[in-house]
């Protein structure tokens, strides 16, 4: 094994190869990261608190979120956790919860200068408040190896300055209070401080709710005997916290309670230890380098971020992931199906962090029940999955009519409400389900994972096999609707895409599994029988039309695209004329910067080989349009687009759409990169490099041992191939593959 090892940060970032002979990557060094990618806000968050999306710094470790607020004066840090939710099937009556938060109040520091940064490589953020002759440094992370938060603050200059520490639970500014159209749901509160000064505070839903939830957190100010203190020049504050639920632990507030009370000096050192190894692992998983700091900024902000909000299997990040700091937030903050849930995790599959990836699709098979139930009922298809547009954790469904639903929103006299359930005329919600588990399938091949999705995506493919209407030689699709509350439209694009995905998708999962396969049959004729796509003129072009009957076009979204991504059905291996509409369609859509789809429209450009050097400029300006935590600039909804840009960066670099391993296909020719780990369909890991537009070598890790399909980057020229080091076999030809075995490192270059 050869390591290979990158300084960033001040701390050893180490790259694993599976054997000897891989091409080393060209890797930064510490002071270009840390310059370059260190996210910087010079004036305090505004939007904040709001049922929406902030524009506060971000922490987490994937189960605890917090977002840091105030003046100077008074920093205040909102507390969430992704398993703390009121959970309650029922229309605005489920949502994830605001905690609780932190406030430090210090008084002398009163306009005071702002300054924060946050270091990407080690997760902690930086605070810097200058006054007169006082500079108060801040530095705070949530430690990504247990639920803990550590705060320092410590003072340089000539000059004390005296604080109070609080631990609150949230108040007015936090709880929306918006009758009649908004419910109040009390929470039972309870805040404590034991006899060594550590406070507490627990909040729990456990009248009128489906599931009882509680949630705490306790703090600890070390070496201070109360929570007000006095710091001198060269002193430091310490603030340690613990959170915990009750589905983490059988008493929460003892639990918070026991851990920060034996947390001294000693501690710390262990505790930061873990987290500095935690990140530096996260960060090794995969690394590009294209010379573009905006972008490359971006890119690692946004698997931060994913980070932060990204590991609770059962309870994976809402609509604005672990950022909720005032309840309820817009949309119940749920679980969206009709894109809004599955949109964050999109790059992370490529970006080899499976581990954020993974939680998205849980809480979809605890609603395979209730997607059978509505399946039966509304359709008369027994056996299939069908569901509405709301999903919580632990199977709750968020938009199920109630009271508030039939006297407010008049969903139930528009046709949007069946049975039930809010589906707003819409039958690709549980196909767009299936969006997710398809790509880990196919970009991992993990056999425990295919057997434990395989059963819904077979229950979506029974749905849809039963749906559709056989007539003239075609399947068609009735009473569908492209867009919310459109009901009733024939063959949406978005469904013809969705269900030809997942018929593909239940076949090559049942084979893997060696299962149903007098199904695959069918499932095949289906797919090959599906109606075609239908067309329209527009602005002189012909591009795609909307729907076959009914509506035609949007003025925003991107749903008329999303047959290409993340659908999946149409690539460079496509039928020319069907990619040339494709780029029409491209062309007279321009939804660079898109309120709902931006981070569709970006990856399916390049999946169609939309211009490279057009991709790079747009990107620049919608990465302009975003506050500095990266959420979009007056975009309220949230994590959906911290996937675009690695996502679309990824898929340039390196794609493996169909099965097919191309790299730099879709990239500027004058522009120089490199990759490192960069994961494709059929579990390879890839790393290359390209550099005065000729690509140096391909390096591949098989993790599953399967055939590998490659378009030859080197046109006109064999290509030599090395196998764990050594000189193996001699290729050719436009496209040639190879067999890999289990573990094995394969190097492709050049013949000489």
């Amino acid at each position: 094994m050869i390591e290979k090892s990158l300084f960033i940060g001040g701390l050893l970032l180490v790259f694993c190869n599976f054997c000897v002979g891989q091409k080393s990557v060209e890797n930064k060094k510490a002071k270009e990261f840390d310059a370059n990618y260190r996210i910087v806000f010079t004036d305090p968050p505004r939007k904040i608190p709001v049922p929406y999306s902030v524009d506060a710094p971000l922490l987490g470790n994937g189960y605890t979120g917090v977002a840091i607020s105030g003046r100077p004066e008074k920093q205040v840090y909102y507390i969430a956790k992704n398993d703390f939710w009121r959970l309650k099937n029922g229309y605005n009556e489920s949502f994830p919860a605001v905690l609780g938060k932190i406030e430090i109040d210090i008084p002398e520091l009163t306009g005071a200068t702002y300054h924060l940064e946050q270091n990407l490589y080690d997760a902690k953020t930086y605070s810097i408040f200058k006054k007169n002759d006082a500079e108060l440094n801040y530095c705070t992370y949530v430690s990504a190896a247990e639920d803990l938060m550590i705060i320092q603050l410590s003072l340089k200059g000539n000059q004390k300055v005296n604080g109070k520490i609080n631990l609150l639970l949230p108040g007015k500014n936090e709880i929306i209070d918006n009758p009649p159209l908004d419910n109040k749901f009390p929470a039972k509160e309870e805040t404590g401080i034991e006899e060594d000064g550590i406070m507490w505070i627990s909040r729990a839903f456990e009248k009128d709710v489906d599931i009882p939830t509680q949630s705490a957190i306790s703090m600890n100010i070390l070496n201070e005997p109360s929570n007000t203190f006095t710091l001198a020049p060269g002193k430091k504050v310490i603030i340690a916290c613990a959170f915990s639920s009750n589905f983490k632990s059988d008493n929460c507030v003892k639990t918070v309670i026991d851990r920060v009370a034996v947390i001294n000096k000693s501690a710390l050192k262990e505790i930061e230890k873990k987290h500095h190894a935690w990140w530096r692992d996260f960060w090794s998983k995969s690394y590009v380098d294209i010379h573009d700091d905006l972008i490359e900024k971006q890119y690692y902000l946004s698997n931060y971020s994913m980070a932060c909000f990204s590991r609770d299997k059962d309870f994976p990040p809402s609509i604005f992931g672990t950022t909720i700091t005032k309840e309820r937030p817009y949309w119940n903050g749920d679980y969206h199906l009709n894109y809004n849930h599955f949109a964050p995790f999109y790059g992370l599959f490529s970006s080899n962090h499976i581990e954020q990836a993974t939680p998205c699709i849980i809480p979809l098979l605890a609603q395979k029940e209730r997607g059978e139930y509505y399946s039966e009922k509304i359709c008369g298809i027994d056996g299939g999955i069908m569901l509405p547009v709301g999903a919580g954790p632990l199977g709750i469904e968020t938009t199920r009519r109630n009271e508030l639903m039939e006297k407010f929103r008049h969903y139930t006299k528009d046709g949007n409400e069946e049975e039930g359930g809010l589906f707003f005329g819409q039958r690709s919600n549980s196909a767009y389900c299936v969006v997710n588990m398809a790509m880990q399938f196919y970009y991992t091949y993990d056999l425990e994972f295919t057997k434990m999705v395989y059963p819904f995506v077979k229950g979506v493919a029974t749905f849809w096999e039963n749906y559709l209407t056989f007539e003239d030689g075609r399947y068609v699709i009735y009473n569908d609707a492209i867009h919310e509350g459109t009901v009733g439209t024939m063959n949406p694009i978005l469904s013809l895409g969705m269900v030809r995905m997942v018929m593909q998708t239940a076949i090559d999962m049942s084979r893997e599994l060696e299962v149903d396969a007098e199904r695959t049959d069918n499932w095949q004729y289906v797919k090959d029988h599906l109606s075609d796509y239908t067309y329209q003129e527009r602005q002189g072009k012909k591009v795609f039309r909307y729907t076959e009957k009914g509506t035609a076009w949007w003025g925003g979204n991107t749903l008329g695209i999303q047959h290409i991504y993340p659908a999946g059905q149409i690539g460079l291996d496509s039928d020319p004329e069907l990619l040339q509409v494709a780029h029409n369609t491209i062309d007279v859509m321009q939804r660079w910067i898109d309120f709902n789809g931006s981070n569709s429209f970006f990856p399916a450009a390049v999946r169609v080989g939309y211009n490279p050097d057009t991709i790079i400029n747009k990107m620049h300006k919608y990465i302009e349009n975003t506050y500095p935590n990266g959420f979009q600039q007056n975009n309220p909804h949230g994590i959906e687009n911290f996937s675009t840009v690695p996502n679309t960066i990824n898929e340039m670099l390196c794609m493996g759409h169909g099965g097919v391993l191309r790299v730099f296909s879709v990239w500027p020719e004058k522009k120089d990169a490199s990759f490192y780990n960069l994961r494709i369909w059929g579990a390879f890991l890839v790393s290359s490099e390209v550099k005065n537009g000729e690509v140096l070598y391909i390096d591949i890790l098989s993790e599953k041992g399967r055939i590998c399909n490659v378009l030859n980057p080197w046109p006109g020229n064999k290509v030599q191939v090395s196998r764990n080091g050594k000189k193996a076999e001699t290729l050719e030809g436009e496209r040639f593959f190879f067999t890999t075995s289990i573990f094995e490192s394969i190097t492709l270059k050049k013949h000489n």
